[in-house]
């Protein structure tokens, strides 16, 4: 069984930063795509940003403002966020995708006040 267990949500002023951080337990096979959803209030969850080993993709809305990497290593994934605007406010959840499996954290709130 896989465990995805967030930390870094928080409060934060229209212009300003967070990293949100996934560390990952259990077994995970090398070929995984790890990457952040976000649900806002009302709204379906949708997708933020992915990595694989070498390739990464981002949803409009995050290009030019967040960064995702991953420490293999580690089993961990990291999302850098920055220039936040306020409808980056909802829940973020970390999720890793195998080939016949997918799991998900129990999210982190994220609020971007005007």
């Amino acid at each position: 069984q896989v465990q995805l267990v967030e930390s870094g949500g928080g409060l934060v002023q229209a212009g300003g930063s967070l990293r949100l951080s996934c560390a990952a337990s259990g077994i995970i096979s090398r070929l995984n795509v790890m990457g952040w959803y976000r649900q806002a209030s009302g709204k379906e969850r949708e997708l933020v940003a992915t990595i694989t080993s070498g390739t990464t993709n981002y949803a409009d809305s995050a290009k030019g403002r967040f960064a995702i990497s991953r420490d293999n290593a580690k089993n961990t994934v990291s999302l850098q966020m920055n220039s936040l605007k306020p409808e980056d406010t909802g829940v973020y959840y970390c999720n890793v995708k195998m080939t016949y499996s997918d799991y998900w954290g129990q999210g982190t709130q994220v609020t971007v006040s005007s």
